[in-house]
């Protein structure tokens, strides 16, 4: 029989103990990307988020690739080749600190450089991927346009063949990292089907004006591409893949890293509260001392915590080769809409404090309005499941 020494102790920071799931070298990807969150970003988020800049994307993406977290879960070409929990765990530090950071992570990594890695010719993955995992080059993912999000199949962007070049021309909204970007993965309709093209930002009628006056994602670059009269060479079309499986394969990927980066996010609020409700006082004891308080509480580490194992059995599915889209829709899912209740209810304990950037929910409140819609949006992934689980398909 063991002594009460020797049990394990309640640590609410982990209240069922996931962090032993984990190994030594996973624990050290969480406290490396987490020491850079503190000592680089984290100092000046709220003044960021408050003036709607980021201007330190560029420098981060190098201290990111230095970390190796550009395209961590990729292999070869300068990539770190590490498993797909590595990558979430680094994406729920990430979105802890802010869900701009993590969208500068998977536009690159999961939609960019996947995109190279996955459909492109090894003339481009020698030439962007290398660069792109030390940081040194920034890529963009074009797929959503101004009327198209949900339904791209209906996308207007168009590239013809003229001799052995190829014109793009068309629109791109909501594009994270596109006003930084060295090279754009753009996404066009042909006469052969969809087909990606390699687009380097600096080619003719090609620009990518910052989008204003965000209320989410303020801490983040989000850019309109414009096409006018692109021309490439033929040989930037991704030559691996036609039609809608390209980019939608590359969404899978950015999808999987929300699912642990908004527990991240859910985390970092409950974490806030936690420490408020036990120095807050108000009728002479601290807020946490109440029943309601600690009701609020308790709901919204069950919810972190549940949202941390769906995380797990997702990323071990997947590094088995087992993970299947539609269980990639119940993580993005159920863990947005979680972490956006806990988001809400820490505001509440907070009170007024709770709109206030000295604290990170307001924050987060904000910008899991954003997570919640990019990457398909709640009722696609509704929709989604609901016809893997009937057989029957209700989109149209």
């Amino acid at each position: 029989m063991s002594s009460r020494a020797d049990r394990p102790q309640f640590d609410p920071r982990d209240p069922l103990g996931i962090d032993d799931e984990f190994t030594p070298e996973q624990l050290a990807v969480r406290d490396s990307v987490r020491a850079l969150c503190r000592d680089h970003v984290q100092p000046h988020l709220a003044d960021w988020f408050e003036r709607g800049e980021f201007p330190q994307a560029a420098e981060l993406a190098r201290e990111l690739g230095k970390l190796g977290v550009l395209g961590m879960h990729l292999e070869g070409y300068g990539c770190a080749g590490m498993s797909a929990v590595d990558y979430g765990i680094a994406c729920e530090e990430l979105e802890a600190c802010d869900s701009g950071l993590r969208s500068l992570v998977s536009v690159q990594g999961s939609l960019a450089m996947f995109a190279i890695w996955r459909w492109g010719s090894e003339e481009h993955k020698q030439e962007w991927l290398p660069r792109m995992a030390a940081g040194e080059a920034i890529g963009c993912f074009g797929l959503t346009e101004p009327d198209h999000g949900s339904d791209p199949s209906s996308m207007r962007t168009v590239a013809r063949r003229d001799g052995a070049d190829w014109v793009l021309n068309g629109r791109k909204m909501w594009i994270t990292n596109g006003s930084i970007a060295s090279v754009a993965v753009v996404w066009a309709q042909t006469d052969e089907g969809v087909r990606g093209f390699v687009v380097p930002a600096g080619t003719p009628g090609f620009s990518a004006p910052e989008i204003k006056h965000k209320m989410s994602l303020r801490a983040s670059v989000t850019s309109e591409l414009v096409l006018d009269d692109v021309r490439l060479p033929a040989d930037a079309v991704l030559p691996e893949v036609t039609g809608l499986r390209g980019p939608l394969s590359c969404l899978n990927e950015a999808r999987y890293g929300i699912v642990w980066g908004s527990v991240g996010a859910g985390r970092s609020c409950l974490e806030a509260v936690v420490d408020y409700a036990t120095t807050r006082e108000q009728f002479g004891k601290p807020i946490g001392g109440f029943q309601l308080t600690q009701s609020k509480i308790a709901d919204m580490a069950v919810r972190v915590q549940n949202g941390r194992l769906l995380a797990l059995q997702l990323g071990k599915r997947k590094d088995a080769g087992k993970l299947l889209p539609q269980q990639v829709s119940f993580g993005k899912l159920d863990n947005v809409r979680g972490a956006m209740e806990v988001a809400r209810s820490a505001r509440t304990v907070l009170g007024a404090n709770g709109i206030s950037l000295e604290y990170p929910v307001i924050r987060h409140m904000n910008n899991l309005e954003s997570v919640l819609t990019y990457e398909g949006t709640g009722e696609m992934h509704a929709l989604t499941i609901g016809q893997a689980m009937t057989g029957l398909n209700a989109f149209r």
